[in-house]
């Protein structure tokens, strides 16, 4: 196979086209346009990771969102197609979790066999051909999964997920859905004439399903590699008659050396004899495209290719649509590739001063077949799921321990530590660290988070936590700890002995970069200098700011290691904080920090996020600072712990000024 076609400047011309498309002004592929008689073009289309975001709405905020919804994607079906000789439409998995929609239909209204889920509603208007699984389809339980796929009106494959333990020979395995399917289509060649063409489709979920669902499928269903269930059913794919074979993979790409039973392990895949073709997923990312893959050896994120063959990840929650472009040419009575391209197009994109513009509208037929599950699940997340016995404010969260950030880490904890249980860091101690997010700012004097005592719903969650990150765990020394929290006091200015008023906050340093480590005790001693700039880099390594650091009620022992729960943009390195990065990691949910919290209160009922004050300011004799929040918080400044603080009146543009008393 080879590639003449340059991926990129085709995204440009194609996207211009599927712009077009309502105004009828169609750009064919050009493989659509110069295929001979003997040859035929055939587009692939993919979604993957819908996480039930079938509406452009984020049910978390109450608000439209332009940047995803299966019903924006379907926008951009019809040009697409128009664009292409022949084409397919294939899912990647993770459709059934993933969003109040999802725990709607899980929870509140439930799926019955006979039923239709949403999904599916939506899915069936769209005339997909094929798709696998994904590991949160096993979220709800496998008797939810199988009562809602089986609404599809299209076949799921899955060669990796056995009912229960598995055979010696992977061709002997009891599967729950058969490993792949051949469809035999009727293509259209350049000539015109069609004749049929046998492709095949082949799905894998990520064995770590067993690990992150093991309350659903322990004792019911177990997983196989990857790679080895291809090798073992890819050959038999060929011998039945498949001209061409792709593969549905629910794994991302990993470039660190092949191991077994891996979670990303598309890659590899990719160098399975007979595979044409992979779509990928799971990885929330996009590829092709530039940054997430350029440090993988055998994956060209300009191309579109692993080892050389064509792969796609359309992004997730319906924010790309993933497209393979293949070449035919007719071999006597089979097909081969002689060219391909790969893109992955989005639905909206980012205008010269950054704000996002729809590229697409609603899909009409879509909207109508979910309507009443969008409308129940608006009144789901506006209706309380759990109560808070204290208050949840971010008003002081810069100054003093912070409720707002202490029921995040206490989701963290408790989710982090049942995730691991069954592994080998069950034994090892779990902190956690957690950023106030809504902490004024540019944002402004009402930017706060502010939920009263009382009962608390699923879209108050997102003023807890603004971002979809999803939770990763580190394994660090308590040195590293230390350090951690050296480079988050970077958030406060020096205060010297006896100096009055000063400024306390430095306002270059963004308060989601002031991580606050729970499961330790620490003061922050403000009349040392900043042991680390901006970027992480030591300039004064001499100096400590962080005293009294303890564990248990003991000193920490610089070498003792720490699990330490958090997110995966600062344990991939987000913030340049000292020695944490990807090769710390030993733990990725599969889950965002949001749905964590939203579990976490649905098992608690009631929720006490009260500040455990495990941190505080050393004593700096005779001085004080001051410090600006929302005019909102004055009624909680008396409940503040570990902090001395009075009203200073008022500060500029609408804030509130308090003096803290050091």
């Amino acid at each position: 196979m080879s590639s003449h076609i340059d991926p990129l400047s085709f995204s440009r011309r194609s996207l211009l086209g599927g712009l077009a498309a309502t105004t009828a002004l169609i750009v064919l592929h050009p493989f659509a346009a110069r295929a001979t008689a003997s040859q035929a073009h055939l587009r692939l289309m993919e979604t993957t990771d819908i996480h039930v975001n079938i509406m452009p709405y984020d049910y978390y905020v109450d608000k439209p969102n332009d940047t995803m919804g299966l019903a924006r994607t379907a926008s951009l079906i019809d040009g697409i197609r128009s664009e292409a000789g022949n084409s397919m439409l294939i899912d990647n998995g993770d459709l059934l979790q993933g969003s109040p929609m999802g725990d709607y239909m899980a929870y509140k209204k439930g799926i019955t066999a006979g039923d239709l889920h949403p999904v599916m509603k939506a899915m069936n208007v769209l005339g997909y051909d094929c798709g696998t699984l994904g590991n949160h389809e096993f979220n709800y339980g496998l008797d939810f999964m199988f009562n809602t796929l089986a609404g599809a009106n299209f076949p799921i494959v899955c060669a990796n997920l056995t009912k229960g333990e598995l055979a010696a020979d992977p061709k002997q395995d009891q599967l729950y859905f058969k490993p792949y399917v051949i469809v035999e289509k009727m293509i259209r060649n350049g000539a015109g004439a069609e004749s049929p063409l046998k492709i095949g489709f082949i799905g894998f979920v990520p064995p770590q399903i067993m690990l992150w669902d093991a309350k659903n499928l322990e004792g019911r269903a177990q997983t196989r590699d990857i790679v080895e269930a291809a090798r073992a059913w890819v050959p038999a794919m060929k011998e039945e008659g498949a001209d061409i074979v792709v593969a549905l993979s629910h794994s991302g790409i990993d470039g660190h050396g092949q191991t077994d039973r891996m979670e990303n392990a598309s890659l590899y895949l990719a160098g399975v004899e007979g595979i044409d073709a992979i779509f990928t997923g799971h990885q929330h990312l996009v590829f092709p495209g530039p940054k997430s893959f350029d440090d993988v050896p055998g994956a060209d994120p300009v191309k579109g290719t692993l080892l050389g063959k064509p792969a796609v990840m359309a992004g997730f929650w319906g924010s790309h649509m993933g497209l393979i472009d293949l070449l035919l040419d007719k071999d006597g009575n089979s097909w081969k590739i002689v060219d391909f391209t790969c893109e992955a197009r989005p639905i909206s994109h980012r205008d010269e001063n950054r704000k996002i513009v729809a590229d697409v509208g609603d899909t009409l037929e879509v909207v109508e077949a979910v309507k009443p599950e969008h409308e129940a699940t608006l009144s789901y997340v506006r209706t309380p799921v759990g109560n808070t016995s204290a208050p949840l404010y971010s008003y002081f969260a810069l100054v003093a321990d912070d409720p707002s950030v202490q029921i995040v880490s206490n989701a963290q904890t408790w989710y982090v530590k049942d995730m691991l249980k069954e592994t080998e860091f069950k034994d090892f101690p779990i902190l956690s660290a957690a950023a106030p997010f809504k902490a004024g700012g540019r944002g402004g004097a009402d930017y706060y988070t502010d939920v009263p005592v009382g009962s608390i719903a699923i879209k108050n969650v997102a003023d807890l936590y603004l971002y979809p990150n999803t939770v990763q765990a580190v394994l660090i020394t308590g040195e590293q700890v230390k350090n951690w929290l050296e480079m988050s006091a970077g958030m406060f200015n020096q205060i010297t002995i006896g100096t009055k008023d000063a400024n306390l906050l430095n306002t270059s340093f963004p308060s989601y970069n002031y991580d606050v480590i729970d499961g330790v005790t620490y003061q922050i001693d403000l009349s040392q200098p900043p042991k680390y700039d901006k970027d992480g880099k030591v300039i004064n390594p001499e100096v400590s700011r962080i005293r009294d650091l303890s564990f248990e009620g003991q000193p920490i022992d610089p070498g003792k290691k720490f699990i330490v729960a958090t997110n995966n943009y600062r344990a991939g390195g987000g913030g340049k904080f000292p020695e944490i990065g990807a090769d710390k990691v030993v733990f990725v949910a599969p889950d965002t920090n949001r749905d964590v919290i939203v579990r976490y209160i649905v098992e608690q009922k009631t929720i006490n996020p009260t500040a455990d004050g495990n941190w505080s300011f050393a004593h700096v004799e005779g001085a004080t600072a001051l410090f600006d929040t929302g005019p909102k918080g004055r009624p909680y400044a008396g409940q503040v712990k570990g902090a001395h603080i009075e009203d200073a009146g008022d500060g500029a543009d609408g804030f509130a000024r308090f003096r803290l008393i050091l």
